[in-house]
């Protein structure tokens, strides 16, 4: 998270979370009729009151949180609205907040996204209304992607440690024993791809998320705030040994060039051509619901290790939920973000599919003895939670993350589908995100 900036930047920084850059430029005044800076007793008093609470998301636990909040409060009235998925709703707010009307009272914001809120100062430092005792509720990982010394921009709302995902039936049909670590990866690769050249170990043609993320469990630390001074280095060692990896897999043609969420990749992890995947806890869901004809296939095992008896992890997606200083009723909004993210809000998430960032939900033992058809009955979330316990720590995003993600695939993202080096590869969008900056009013250095 970041520091507070300098007016003269804010203007700038209003179009950093628009990722097509059409947001105008804004300050970051309260144009919201709460009163802001509210107390635990100023949160109860408007639960008391009443009144309206807008709700801007596209997570669907969030249907059952709402009728529970609304028939535990009969005064407040909740309207869930999906105002786009990931970028085009942070557009929207953007350009609420550049308008000075029509901003919502909550709004779901990822964590890689939110650095780029708060920066801008139009997200509330939530600590006085009381988020701050939530320190020791929510794993490290989530926490710390919303906080700022003392300040909390938002509240965890779910979390993606990252795990294994393998084909058993293909892996046990070749022979091959689940790798733990990278280099024995890289083996099983060969050996699939010898014995069946249909058979990829994986997909890859550039994401930024999936990238990060390995380099984030690898000991990678590429980025580094201090308000708006900046740093952007992927020459550390931990981003070396994610680049020298990938890149062996990469030259052999090891890798599906089929990229996530398409058709083609929906078929892959069907039929087995695709064996593996290195992706956050939340992914089960999408294998039950698109995948379905492969269920009793596949299993779950701990990330791979770049260091023989490691168990280093890392996070892959998540989101929070964040008030905007342009909210009506902060702290009716401050109500529902907290009821939505902790205690019966957040176990009764966690039932509908959502991975838990409460430690509560994520040590129960009801979720840690969950058998999952999918899996062929393995208890799946004993593997999400340790992963979660060994979430790498420091980590931090661009304060304009959402712009550098974008750009990922026109720089980096060559690496995966042409003769350019991912070392090269990422230089060049390390290049691109710091004149970005630098044009955006950060001092950056690379």
């Amino acid at each position: 998270m970041r520091t507070r900036t300098p007016r003269r930047l804010l203007g700038a920084l209003a179009v950093l979370a628009a990722l097509s850059l059409t947001a105008t430029a804004c300050g970051s005044d309260d144009s919201g009729t709460g009163t802001g800076g509210g107390t635990p007793k100023d949160v109860a008093a408007a639960l008391e009151k009443g009144g309206k609470v807008t709700v801007w998301a596209w997570e669907p636990t969030l249907k059952k949180v709402a009728a529970d909040f609304e028939k535990k409060y009969p005064n407040v009235d909740v309207e869930l609205v999906n105002a786009g998925t990931g970028d085009k709703q942070y557009t929207a707010l953007q350009n609420a907040v550049a308008a000075g009307s029509g901003a919502p009272d909550v709004a779901q914001i990822e964590y890689y996204a939110l650095g780029q809120f708060s920066i801008g100062e139009t997200v509330e430092d939530l600590s006085p209304y009381g988020a701050a005792k939530y320190g020791t509720s929510f794993t490290p990982g989530p926490w710390n992607a919303v906080t700022e010394d003392k300040a909390v921009f938002a509240l965890p709302m779910d979390s993606g440690p990252m795990a294994f995902f393998y084909n058993k039936k293909v892996f046990d049909e070749h022979g091959v024993k689940v790798p733990t670590t990278w280099d024995a990866y890289v083996e099983a690769a060969r050996t699939l791809h010898k014995a069946d050249p249909k058979i990829f170990i994986t997909n890859d043609t550039g994401d930024a998320g999936a990238t990060t993320s390995l380099i984030w469990q690898a000991g990678g630390r590429p980025y580094k705030t201090d308000g708006t001074k900046v740093t952007v280095d992927f020459g550390d060692e931990g981003t070396k040994k994610y680049t020298a990896t990938w890149q062996k897999l990469l030259d052999e043609k090891l890798v599906a060039p089929i990229s996530s969420w398409s058709d083609a990749w929906y078929k892959g992890l069907a039929d087995g051509s695709i064996a593996t995947l290195s992706i956050g806890a939340w992914m089960p869901a999408n294998l039950s619901s698109g995948v379905a004809a492969a269920s009793g296939d596949w299993r779950v095992a701990p990330l791979p290790q770049w260091t023989e008896g490691g168990k280093a992890s890392a996070e892959n997606g998540g989101s929070s939920l964040a008030v905007p200083k342009a909210a009506k009723n902060k702290e009716l909004a401050y109500a529902f973000a907290e009821f939505a993210t902790t205690g019966a809000g957040a176990t009764s998430r966690v039932a509908e599919g959502a991975f838990p960032a409460t430690r509560a939900d994520l040590e129960s033992r009801a979720f840690l003895d969950k058998p999952f058809p999918y899996f062929g009955g393995q208890q799946a979330n004993r593997v999400f939670a340790e992963s979660a316990r060994n979430v790498g720590e420091d980590w931090s995003y661009l304060p304009f993350q959402v712009y550098a993600n974008s750009i990922f695939n026109d720089t980096a993202g060559k690496a995966y589908v042409s003769p350019t080096k991912l070392d090269d590869g990422l230089k060049t969008w390390q290049d691109a995100s710091v004149k970005y900056g630098n044009d955006q009013g950060f001092t950056v250095d690379e």
